[in-house]
């Protein structure tokens, strides 16, 4: 178009100079290959105009050709470089993906009689976990779940949440109770800091966590809170408890006896559903700088599937947050499954989804909540009955 047009206005409008636009716009959208190509049919251009114009041996058209020849040149080699290094962060990226997976392996849509529901919101951009964590295992006839925060957020907190984790996996198998696992897990953390905490941090590295054991033929859910927040019970009539726990210290305090930890007993029915949370959550702020009101807010949807509900918790408290949060977000919802219409909902509930959700690493059986920034991770769960709230017991 730009030779079309020098030749059409005639020579007293030279237009040959802007030749160069073109691969300079061509970096912009594609590879340096391409990108060589537009340059040399700018300078073909240009020796068209200047044969046309009668002028192809004169001095202003070789200095053009030559100009453009080596700002293509140089352009190419920007692209060349940048297309390396898109490629390196690709690989970066890769294997930080596959080594987030191995430290927060996706939680089973179904463990025991129990169904699961997770969401993992980051922080820091470009993360897929931080400083929050959680995990479950299969004990026997129970189900242990733990739900931690790790002091500080994003990847400088992910040493202690591996470490964590990993001890979680193999004590919840090995201590009879609540209080043993809470003490083992304690020892791990103690031993972990000694070694690695930083000179400057001393005494300033810890843990909040919620141990949670499920029993599979009582209707009861037993809890450790070491300063971590109580779970909210969802029930029917938009109805939202808030139990009173006796939280212990956190853990990587240094206190190992099982005896400082109180196990707080619920009432945990068929139709019951648990709602575990990290402070990332209740902390967060809207533009007044009020705290997000979590039990308010998660009173609309009691009704909801565990993975609807968790959607719609994710949805508006990034919303209420104006789209940044202060802290990593941790939710799990548990509930247990007892009735084939369950099933039936929950693989109509899990088709509408992905749809919209973004595909989550293959093999990982988890999706990732659709149109948020925040790099999330999520599991599906099938519909159940609300709970009725009930007061805590204490053991």
């Amino acid at each position: 178009m730009i030779t079309a047009a020098d030749i059409a206005t005639g020579p007293n409008i030279a237009l040959g100079p802007l030749l160069v636009v073109a691969p300079a716009l061509t970096a912009w959208f594609a590879g340096p290959w391409t990108t060589a190509g537009i340059g040399v049919l700018a300078m073909a251009g240009e020796v068209i105009n200047g044969w046309y114009a009668g002028r192809l041996s004169s001095r202003n058209v070789v200095v053009e050709v030559v100009a453009i020849a080596v700002i293509t040149s140089l352009i190419v080699a920007l692209c060349a470089v940048r297309d390396r290094r898109a490629h390196q962060m690709a690989r970066v990226r890769s294997v930080a993906d596959a080594a987030q997976q191995v430290v927060m392996w996706p939680l089973p849509r179904r463990l025991g009689p129990l169904r699961l529901a997770c969401v993992y919101l980051a922080a820091e951009e470009e993360a897929d976990i931080g400083g929050d964590l959680y995990a479950a295992v299969r004990t026997g006839s129970a189900v242990r779940v733990m739900i931690g925060d790790v002091r500080g957020k994003g990847l400088p907190a992910l040493g202690e949440a591996a470490l964590l984790l990993g001890a979680f996996r193999e004590a919840a198998h090995q201590q009879a109770s609540l209080p043993d696992l809470a003490a083992s897990l304690e020892r791990s953390m103690t031993r972990y800091l000694a070694d690695f905490e930083p000179e400057g941090e001393a005494g300033e590295r810890f843990v909040t966590a919620l141990l949670v054991e499920i029993a599979d033929a009582e209707p009861l859910v037993r809890m450790i809170s070491c300063g971590h927040p109580a779970p909210l019970l969802l029930g029917p009539d938009n109805t939202v408890h808030v139990p009173r726990l006796h939280p212990g210290p956190p853990l990587g305090v240094g206190v190992t006896d099982p005896d400082s930890h109180v196990v707080d007993v619920l009432p945990f029915g068929p139709e019951d559903t648990l709602v575990l949370y990290t402070d990332g959550v209740i902390e967060a702020r809207d533009h007044n700088g009020v705290f997000y009101p979590f039990a308010e807010r998660a009173a609309q949807w009691t009704d909801h599937l565990p993975e609807a509900l968790l959607q719609h918790i994710e949805r508006d408290l990034i919303a209420y947050a104006g789209g940044r949060l202060g802290d990593d977000v941790a939710l799990l919802a548990i509930r247990r499954a007892h009735s084939s219409h369950d099933e039936v909902e929950e693989d109509e509930h899990v088709q509408r989804y992905e749809r919209n959700a973004e595909p989550s690493p293959e093999g990982t059986g988890a999706l990732r909540a659709p149109r948020s920034r925040f790099r999330s991770r999520s599991l599906l769960v099938p519909r159940a009955s609300a709970l009725v709230p009930r007061s805590p017991g204490r053991r």
